[in-house]
């Protein structure tokens, strides 16, 4: 797992601007999602074309991040890649970004009836779980995946995310959401990149300029659970 550690100059530069580092004090437990993003086999199983050695290493976060916030009452979803419509809706991407050997492997791999399709089977996705298929690296970019729609019909207006790769995906599935005007926060010990350097470089960005970067301890301390939200 990476050992991410937020630099000073970056604390500096956040709290200049908003007052203090993390802008969350508590997280409304019934208006948050958990967004896993591609923490599928062919992003994390040993073997396979994409695959994020470090992302097997944060499934033990990401099942106790699910589980708390659905005890508390939250929303739990899973954005998978799926290759159909890939060629459609993503066409110089695969023309022009990957090789011919690659663009075989990713639309092989990531077609839904292959393994590499599936989430990761140490992941504890629930059958109630929120599932979202998406074509491009952001899932809220138009054209990618209808999670804005699924999500604002839920009420829902604060985002955690977690997956891989840090850097790709998941910063800017989180970049989008955060321009879409939800309140969005990067678990650094819920999110994997094949370098330290890669996941540390894309949490200090997203620190300074689009939301808040905290462990799955920070952020699950800060559940405020539905019950206790009515009552408040």
């Amino acid at each position: 797992m990476h050992n991410y550690i937020i630099p000073q100059p970056v604390k500096d530069r956040v709290i200049k601007r908003q007052g203090k580092l993390l802008s969350h004090d508590t997280i409304d437990a019934a208006r948050t999602a958990l967004v896993v993003v591609d923490m599928q086999n062919y992003f994390v199983a040993e073997g396979f074309a994409a695959e994020v050695p470090a992302a097997r290493d944060i499934v033990p976060n990401i099942n106790r991040m699910a589980k708390a916030l659905r005890a508390a009452g939250g929303t739990v979803l899973w954005v998978q890649t799926t290759a159909a419509g890939a060629l459609e809706h993503w066409a110089n991407h695969h023309k022009h970004m990957l090789t011919a050997d690659r663009v075989d492997k990713r639309l092989t791999q990531l077609n839904e009836s292959h393994d590499g399709f599936k989430v990761y089977p140490k992941l504890e996705a629930l059958p109630t779980d929120l599932r979202v298929k998406k074509i491009k690296y952001s899932a809220f970019i138009p054209g990618s995946s209808d999670i804005d729609a699924q999500l604002k019909s839920r009420g829902i207006d604060t985002l955690l995310i977690t997956g891989t790769v840090t850097n790709v995906c998941c910063e800017s599935t989180a970049r989008d959401a955060m321009m879409l005007d939800y309140r969005v926060i990067m678990v650094s010990d819920g999110n994997a990149s094949l370098t330290d350097e890669e996941h540390a470089a894309s949490l200090n960005n997203f620190l300074v300029f689009f939301g808040d970067v905290m462990t799955t301890d920070e952020a699950a301390t800060r559940l405020m659970p539905a019950e206790r939200r009515k009552t408040a």
